[in-house]
């Protein structure tokens, strides 16, 4: 059930879901948007129960960053949190980063080991938030170096935070000519190895203003960012890759195809079909858990192999989280959202962490959500 919480307590509306198959469950109105509708299959809880994980996913039409985690009766708990154009995420036990229209943000859970709130087993506080203004903040990641690194996609690099400006960038393709806020060939994602950053995907290699959308059908590329050389070509779309387990996975969007990347022979190779338009991966345990959209109907995304895809399997295009085996390709679980949210960002798992929650902004509860630090010596 939809559930408030005030005074001073952190607000929120909390929705569950029995764990059985296709029940549907409605939320809470989603602001002026209408109200988001929930369904999972029917073993998703046992399934997550078993990870002894928690996921969170971003909405950036609606402006929404959902935490999915389990109730003390295994019922679906799903949190939400309202930023403008929420898209980039990151999240891990004790921390969580999140870009909105012009900021990037910090959060940090601030409860003791073992602590628990309202039955939550993690709430995150928003404690910094760096103005970026709307550079178009695509995949967060964090460096082994503890540096917050990210995918800025209107200058075609990757970046990181600064105290005095925007940004800084930090990598660029070598067919980038300068760096232009012209979104030219848009770089949207990026992968992580030994903690730094090691491939990323682009739309297409154009070097001028808007020039990525004349190669959606099979411009797409995979970067190597250390020799800045392309490593594959004739991917569609492609979003979200990431190394698990030594493996190089992409989400070739403009398909519907994820797969694994051949990097010697420049070679992708489709895993799984996933009925809609993918964004957001992310691994657990042998698994990939991809977050898929509806199809929007307009010149970007019209046109694409993924519709002619769609209709072979006489399908319509699904907008979730979708679990993927990686030792069958089969999808094997799923939360569905209908309503006011029809496409998913971007994906994070949380391991150890059963039912997270966290604050907002527009709440009377943050000015009263104070924790203090260890002290410092002066």
């Amino acid at each position: 059930m939809a559930e408030k919480k005030g005074g001073a307590k952190p607000g929120g509306k909390n929705i569950t879901v029995p764990p059985t198959a296709a029940l549907r469950q409605q939320a809470a109105p989603a602001g002026k948007q209408g109200k988001i509708e929930i369904m999972a299959s029917r073993q998703f809880t046992n399934w997550l129960a078993d990870q002894n994980a928690s996921l969170a996913f971003t909405t950036y039409k609606v402006g929404k960053v959902f935490l999915l985690g389990l109730r003390e009766d295994r019922k679906i708990s799903l949190y939400e949190r309202t930023f403008n154009r929420c898209m980039g995420l990151f999240a891990d036990k004790d921390s969580m980063y999140l870009s909105s229209l012009y900021q990037l943000w910090q959060f940090h859970n601030v409860l003791a080991p073992g602590q628990k709130r309202d039955g939550f087993d993690r709430f995150y506080v928003p404690q910094v938030s760096y103005i970026t203004g709307d550079i178009d903040i695509h995949d967060i990641a964090i460096d082994k170096n503890g540096r917050i690194i990210f995918v800025n996609t209107l200058f075609c690099c990757l970046a990181t935070v600064s105290h005095t400006h925007s940004f800084a960038p930090v990598w660029k393709p070598k067919h980038i000519s300068k760096l232009a806020a012209e979104d030219r060939c848009h770089l949207n994602g990026m992968a992580m190895e030994n903690g730094l950053p090691k491939y990323v995907t682009t739309i297409g290699l154009s070097d001028a203003a808007d020039g990525w959308r004349e190669h959606r059908q099979n411009g797409g590329v995979i970067i190597d960012v250390e020799s800045n050389e392309v490593v594959l070509t004739g991917l569609s779309m492609p979003h979200s890759p990431r190394m698990y387990q030594g493996k190089l996975y992409v989400l070739n969007s403009g398909t519907g195809y994820f797969g694994t990347v051949d990097v010697e022979k420049g070679k992708f190779e489709p895993l799984a079909f996933c009925p809609g338009y993918m964004r957001g991966l992310a691994f657990i345990n042998g698994f990939a858990i991809i977050g898929m959209s509806k199809c929007r109907q307009n010149r970007t995304f019209s046109g694409l192999e993924l519709d002619d895809n769609l209709t072979k399997r006489k399908v319509e295009a699904r907008c979730g989280v979708f679990v993927v085996d990686l030792s069958t390709g089969d999808l094997v679980q799923w939360v569905r959202l209908e309503g006011a949210v029809w496409e998913i960002y971007d994906v994070s798992v949380i391991p150890g962490v059963v039912r997270p929650m966290a604050l907002g902004l527009r709440q009377e509860a943050i000015r009263r959500t104070i924790s203090i630090g260890e002290p410092v010596k002066i």
